[in-house]
């Protein structure tokens, strides 16, 4: 049993009742148990090696001794604290899961929203630190000669390192061993800590791109003629970096204690745990470390006239684990992470060990030095399919676009994909590098990035890797084909707006559901808290309703934008187009009840006297619920579900779009618009 809290629930409930009324742990997905592909390896890892994540015994004894629950659902004690755990756990695989099979960005949106509610703290305290990073790329990352995507890039990276912990037994025992858990006897506790802090490392270690793009913005003017950046280059450097390095004295107290000395900023923290870590081995100084962590932002011109943008996602996560977690609950396990993101760029590569200068070349990184920092180099150089190309070179270059992985046998096989509508381009290369042999292999091989370094004989890709981080204990295969691509699959609709506003769109659907009609009397500032008082799950099936909005609208001929635009404006939804959309939402519901182990039922109405029990909370209790369907069903099956309910509960599907309408005018002018 992986959901432990949510069976000790289903005990309690069958002594209750006399018979067995869930809750039902939810399937894991496909293969599962068995399979090592990404999708399977890594949702097995949350599914059963997390088990008893984030449990509380102090909770449950408080609970036992007043006979009080502690944990929330649609509002506060209605269910035990650990099943409110164990629910959130599954959010996040559920989220993860819908993610892999996607690769929408919205998706990534909910993976992060799930780890940061879990981890870190409200999601609207961070929001703005991850969802700026998708803002900067999608409207600035076109100036750029070079550049993708790196938002839903940082999901991809966190969902690979889960797949290795899950199937490389030798890598898991070294992260263990490092970390001081005993192998076997620490399984769960292990996997715990290495979920809060490789997701801290993966999902944050691209957060100071939107630092570096203004820099590359400047040289890129100066590209146009192809003129390569050096000596002569205009650039921008960085000063007053006081706000992302200081530190509090509170915190320069508490890493005193913690590691013995004093530091005065983060870049002395950083300097210090890197040198910890990597000194010995790479013959670093902490004085050396410190000069070029120091120089990264002010003195670009010293690494070859690039902005390294670790430096920024690493002191950038740092104030913010200050601001939200409190300085004094910053701990070696969060250094580490800090580290691992400060290394993972350009530092380790060209600062310590100079993998491309023969001469000067150090041994690659082991994973027993530094397990993160290992695991975020290996999977940020082996997540290179289906990222959007924003940069003018990168969108002519020749890119994966997916990726299917073997991870069994403690071996990584990576098939990287390819478009067949680019097999003419495939096609000359290959006819130019048969030449390039046939001609003695004078000068430079042609390329054709990224294709060209997968399928050539050098392997370039993979031995690149090689000379970063040591493969002697997980040999990595790469192996290149092609197929049609399946456009269809995105999903892509006209409608277009930022992450900026789904949160707040989540947050008015939830306002219209507990004012009926009278949300727009309601000050945000309440209507935000009502909303973070529900627990994750409630708070994603309201953000779930919001990324579904851009298809409901396609299929009634309508979209939204927050840009000017000559359509005719739409200001309430007719009878005619809420039969469209209102049945599809109802469809969504379903399925995502299903997915989240919801049976159907109504023993919470019928069981008990109404003034004997709080019927909402024992409805969570028991995961019952009366429009729910049992079972597998499909389009007709929710069909003629949709048509058997009453009135009023159609409306739930269809209302709430309707208030949304009138809210999110109050959101930086967005505006729904009629194509005809």
């Amino acid at each position: 049993m992986a959901y432990t809290a949510l069976e000790q629930m289903r005990k309690v409930n069958r002594q209750r009742f006399g018979t067995d009324v869930g809750p039902f742990e939810p399937a894991l997905y496909g293969a599962g148990r068995a399979g090592n592909d990404l999708r399977s390896a890594a949702l097995r890892f949350l599914h059963e090696r997390c088990e008893g994540l984030r449990f509380s015994p102090e909770k449950t004894e408080e609970e036992v001794r007043t006979g009080r629950y502690l944990g929330t659902a649609v509002s506060r004690n209605q269910i035990p604290y650990d099943m409110q755990m164990d629910i959130d756990r599954l959010c996040l695989e559920r989220e993860l899961e819908n993610f892999i099979g996607s690769g929408f960005a919205e998706d990534a949106y909910t993976v992060y929203y799930s780890f940061l509610r879990m981890f870190v703290g409200t999601y609207g305290q961070s929001s703005k630190m991850i969802e700026l990073l998708s803002e900067f790329e999608s409207n600035a990352s076109t100036l750029l000669m070079k550049h993708r995507d790196h938002y839903s890039h940082s999901v991809y990276v966190f969902a690979l390192g889960l797949a290795i912990y899950e199937t490389n037994e030798q890598f898991r025992r070294t992260f263990q061993t490092f970390y001081g858990f005993v192998p076997e006897r620490d399984e769960h506790a292990a996997a715990a800590f290495f979920l809060e802090f490789w997701g801290l490392t993966a999902l944050f270690h691209d957060i100071g791109y939107p630092f570096e793009i203004p820099f590359e913005q400047v040289l890129a003017y100066f590209e146009v003629d192809r003129r390569k950046r050096g000596p002569g280059s205009l650039f921008l450097a960085y000063r007053d970096l006081g706000c992302l390095s200081g530190m509090s004295d509170a915190a320069k107290q508490h890493f005193a204690d913690l590691f013995g000395r004093p530091f005065d900023s983060v870049e002395a923290l950083l300097a210090y745990g890197i040198e910890k870590r990597l000194g010995a081995a790479y013959g670093v100084s902490e004085n050396y470390l410190l000069d070029t962590i120091r120089s990264k932002p002010t003195e670009p011109d010293r690494f070859g006239y690039f902005m390294d943008h670790a430096y920024f996602s690493a002191t950038r996560l740092y104030q913010e684990l200050a601001e939200v977690l409190g300085e004094e609950r910053i701990t070696e396990g969060h250094v580490d992470a800090l580290t691992a993101i400060m290394l993972h760029n350009s530092m380790f590569k060209f600062a310590i060990a100079f993998y491309k200068d023969k001469e000067k070349r150090r041994a690659p990184l082991k994973a027993e030095l530094h397990p993160l920092a290992y695991l975020l180099m290996l999977c940020d150089e082996l997540q290179c399919w289906d990222r959007t190309a924003y940069g003018r070179n990168s969108r002519i270059e020749l890119h994966p676009m997916d990726a299917e992985f073997d991870f069994g046998r403690g071996m990584i096989h990576a098939l990287y994909c390819f478009d067949a509508e680019e097999s003419e381009k495939i096609g000359r290369y290959e006819a130019d590098y048969r030449a390039w042999e046939q001609n003695g292999s004078a000068g430079a091989p042609p390329r054709l990035k990224a294709y060209s370094d997968m399928a050539e004989k050098e392997q370039r890709f993979r031995t690149d890797i090689e000379k970063i981080v040591d493969l002697s204990a997980y040999p990595l295969f790469v192996t290149t084909f092609m197929r049609a691509a399946d456009r269809k699959s995105k999903h892509t609709y006209l409608s277009g707006s930022s992450f900026l506003h789904m949160y707040d769109f989540a947050v008015s659907i939830n306002g219209r559901y507990r004012y009926e009609g009278r949300e727009e009397e309601i000050p945000a500032e309440q209507l935000e808290r009502d909303f973070d008082e529900m627990s994750l799950e409630y708070q994603l099936s309201n953000i779930n309703q919001v990324k579904s909005f851009a298809k409901y609208l396609n299929a009634i001929g309508c979209f939204y934008t927050d840009r000017p635009v000559d359509f005719e404006m739409l200001r309430a939804f007719t009878e005619e187009q809420c039969a469209v959309f209102a049945p599809m939402e109802h469809a969504r519901w379903l399925r995502a009840h299903r997915a989240m182990g919801w049976t159907a039922g109504n023993l919470y109405e019928t069981a008990v006297p109404e003034q004997e029990t709080d019927r909402s909370a024992l409805r969570e209790q028991m995961r019952q619920h009366k429009l729910c369907i049992n079972g597998d069903f499909g389009e007709l099956e929710i069909a003629r579900h949709y048509l058997q309910l009453s009135e009023a509960d159609q409306g739930k599907d269809w209302k709430p779009f309707n208030s949304m309408l009138k809210l999110i005018r109050k959101f930086d002018g967005l505006r729904i618009y009629k194509l005809d």
